[in-house]
């Protein structure tokens, strides 16, 4: 036995695998891909604000902007291939915030294929996204090949569900082609209905979903309290849409737990969860792992897909700091922020 050869493969291992800290985010090795998954952005300054003590400063999102700028120092050494937005892209829905919202997405635009969930704060409560539609239409995204198209709200009233407040896209990496969903806020049957059709003609893809609301607390919460302190996990209360909207828990239902090829789903909303993940079986017994992050300041996710390993590492980085968020107020504990899910790429 050539013990030397054994040392060298774990040594190779633990280097791969994530450091107990760093101060800077290692490059993603050859054969290797990641995806950067943009949680809630609702950090405004300004006027935009309302605030009266912000009302002669520029509208600005400091943070937004770390983000993107990060995402894109970091394309080539991390090799992403996509960019998700869970949503909540604003905080308060006017023309200064969403003007700010574009600048920083245009940064991506043309550079790396990407996609938005439409969050609460991004429309009316019954569903009305126009500012989001004003600001990314589906005109925006036509002229690219990995834009498969939007939801078509019926009647020729784009203004509830449809001009790109639901779409899905398509991108291939490492030889594998991947389909990922983005669906607002508490998306209405009809919705769901056209999200089926979607994963079902692309179900030789492997199939991603992101949409605002996912985990969080199980009930509505009725002390302040309930936000921390109350049993998590897929939520069973709805903030859009009113009786149409479906809850976290009727999209997996009605819709999500009926996919094979699903296995990753992405959330935010929940500023006071702010980091939680779970891995559950879908009716085809396919494993399929549910993640919320919705950092604030404290950063963004990178997942870096690693095929050789069957592994995807989630790293959540602050942009900000250029650490690696190990621990929050809120969750300090690591194995929320820096963690490891099992996949199958390869055989």
């Amino acid at each position: 036995m050539n013990f030397s050869k054994i040392f060298s493969a774990l040594l190779a291992i633990a280097v791969s695998a994530f450091p107990v800290s760093a101060d800077e985010l290692p490059p993603a090795e050859e054969g290797t891909f990641s995806l950067a998954v943009i949680p809630d952005t609702q950090h405004y300054k300004g006027k935009g604000t309302g605030r009266k003590t912000q009302l002669q400063a520029t509208t600005a999102n400091p943070v937004f902007e770390a983000i993107t700028d990060c995402i894109v120092d970091e394309m080539d050494r991390q090799r992403i291939v996509f960019v998700s937005h869970v949503g909540d892209i604003v905080d308060i829905n006017n023309d200064e915030q969403w003007s700010v919202a574009q600048k920083c997405m245009n940064k991506l635009h043309g550079k790396v294929p990407y996609g938005i969930s439409v969050g609460n704060h991004d429309m009316i409560n019954h569903g009305d996204s126009s500012l989001f539609q004003k600001y990314f239409p589906k005109s925006r995204f036509t002229k690219f090949d990995w834009y498969g198209g939007c939801y078509e709200s019926p009647g020729g009233k784009p203004e509830i569900s449809g001009n790109n407040a639901n779409s899905f896209q398509l991108f291939s990496a490492a030889d594998m082609d991947f389909i990922i969903v983005h669906l607002e806020c508490n998306a209405p049957d009809s919705v769901l209905a056209w999200a089926d059709k979607v994963l079902e003609q692309h179900a030789n893809r492997r199939a991603i979903v992101t949409t605002h609301m996912g985990l969080g607390p199980l009930h509505r919460p009725k002390d302040p309290r309930d936000y921390f302190d109350a049993p998590k996990g897929r939520m069973t209360w709805k903030k859009c849409h009113g009786s149409k909207g479906n809850t976290s828990q009727q999209m997996w239902e009605k819709c999500f737990n009926k996919h094979k090829n699903l296995f990753l789903i992405c959330s935010g909303d929940q500023s006071r969860t702010q980091a939680l993940h779970q891995t559950v079986k879908g009716q085809q017994g396919n494993s399929v792992h549910e993640l919320l992050s919705d950092y604030g300041s404290k950063g963004f996710r990178l997942m870096r897909f690693i095929p050789k390993q069957n592994q995807i590492e989630v790293r959540t980085w602050n942009p900000i700091t250029k650490k690696l968020c190990e621990k929050t107020s809120i969750v300090p504990e690591r194995d929320q922020h820096q963690f490891t899910l099992n996949y199958q790429m390869t055989k």
